[in-house]
């Protein structure tokens, strides 16, 4: 009797701990599921970003694809103040969150996080970028071209500098030097589907 007890807590304790991994760390290492009728964004794509803050300005524009509910997206958010802080005055940054929960504001994001640029909140944006999931990044060149979409990094912690991807984009368009190749794994979403993205 005492040991089908203990089995059976024994199993309890280890499905919980499984579920738990899987809820909070397996699952946003594998690619993230696209969405029916996806239709991808390709690079040189006229993306129309009339009316957000800073795209009227003679600069690049880059857009970061943001939900305060998903772990990844807040694993990423120091290495997207970086950015921000490293290029702001040459890139105009905004960020897009993507979340069903309307308890969130521009102004508690940017609160929260201490971000001093636009907060928005519009997926129609992110279905114009060909982004469905979060964290992404999107970099609008000056003629409204879309330049780049995809990771930041391979790395969950964005601390791997050979796959550093949104990093080696931003240096490639400011410099104009040629566009860099990258890997499947820059463009392949991980992280956080986003809810209402299906066009």
């Amino acid at each position: 009797m005492k040991t089908g007890l203990l089995i059976i807590w024994l199993t309890i304790i280890l499905g919980s701990i499984a579920f738990l991994f899987w809820h909070n760390e397996w699952k946003y290492s594998l690619p993230t599921p696209v969405p029916a009728n996806y239709h991808p964004v390709s690079p040189g794509t006229t993306i129309n970003v009339t009316g957000i803050p800073g795209s009227h300005q003679n600069k690049p524009l880059f857009l970061h694809f943001f939900n305060p509910d998903c772990p990844c997206s807040r694993f990423n958010i120091t290495h997207f103040k970086t950015l921000v802080k490293q290029y702001g005055n040459a890139i105009n940054f905004a960020v897009v969150v993507l979340t069903q929960n309307n308890n969130y504001t521009a102004a508690g994001i940017q609160q929260k996080y201490n971000l001093d640029i636009p907060v928005l909140f519009d997926t129609a944006i992110a279905c114009k970028c060909g982004v469905y999931s979060t964290p992404q990044a999107a970099i609008i060149d000056k003629d409204q071209k879309l330049y780049y979409r995809g990771n930041y990094n391979k790395s969950r912690y964005c601390n791997d500098n050979k796959s550093n991807y949104a990093l080696m984009a931003i240096n490639a368009l400011l410099s104009k030097t040629k566009y860099p190749v990258f890997g499947i794994a820059a463009i392949t979403s991980y992280g956080c589907q986003l809810p209402g993205c299906s066009k």
